[in-house]
């Protein structure tokens, strides 16, 4: 994001409170209409729906900078998602009909906007192709070359670092946990991917690219 857009938000949403939320609080819960248009200041909230049978599927994940839920705020499409932090976050909540306003009358920040979530758009159809037509072991592949491109922390050897649980990768991927620990595994026997009590540690992306056979 250009500063000077990113400027424009952050003037935008400081008349509002900043607010801070611990990690697995419930934002807005599918069903309910949202309080207002989040600014996430600092950060990552997670989009999810639940299956019948109970399942968490995660839709989005949202980093710092970045504003939801957008679908309300310009058409008021009914929400359907619920919003959980997923870490300790910090956001800021103005009302709808003055963020709408605040896009109208703001072109580069809606174009931003528009270019940011065709990018996103674009990375849920690729999921979408591979939760259709893939197997297992390419969708937890393919999860994780996402999960770095989008959050890894890139450490000086080369290696991602994504802090997060395989239970976590195994909802973004809709695939058990156990189905993803399996096919982790086998990554792992390759010195690809390790796991951490903590973390997920990619060792070599070029590598994990390879192994779904496409430069992402």
């Amino acid at each position: 994001m250009q500063q000077d857009i990113q400027s424009k938000i952050e003037a935008f949403f400081s008349t509002y409170p900043r607010r801070k939320f611990s990690k697995g609080q419930i934002l807005i819960y599918a069903g309910d209409d949202p309080q207002g248009s989040y600014c996430l200041e600092q950060g990552q909230v997670r989009q999810y729906d639940i299956t019948d049978k109970g399942d968490e599927i995660v839709v989005n994940v949202f980093k710092a900078p970045a504003f939801f839920p957008i679908s309300w705020v310009l058409n008021k499409t009914p929400n359907k998602y619920f919003f959980e932090s997923f870490t300790d976050i910090a956001v800021r909540i103005g009302p709808a009909d003055e963020t709408f306003a605040f896009l109208k009358a703001n072109q580069d920040v809606i174009f931003d906007l528009l270019s940011r979530v065709y990018h996103g758009v674009d990375g849920m159809q690729r999921r979408m192709a591979h939760l259709m037509g893939g197997d297992a072991r390419t969708r937890v592949i393919f999860e994780l070359i996402l999960e770095c491109k989008r959050f890894g922390k890139k450490q000086p050897n080369g290696s991602y670092i994504l802090e997060m649980h395989e239970s976590e990768l195994a909802s973004r991927a809709g695939l058990a946990r156990e189905t993803v620990s399996r096919h982790i595994g086998k990554l792992d026997h390759g010195s690809i991917v390790e796991v951490t009590h903590k973390a997920i540690i990619v060792k070599s992306l070029k590598k994990l690219e390879e192994e779904l056979g496409e430069d992402m």
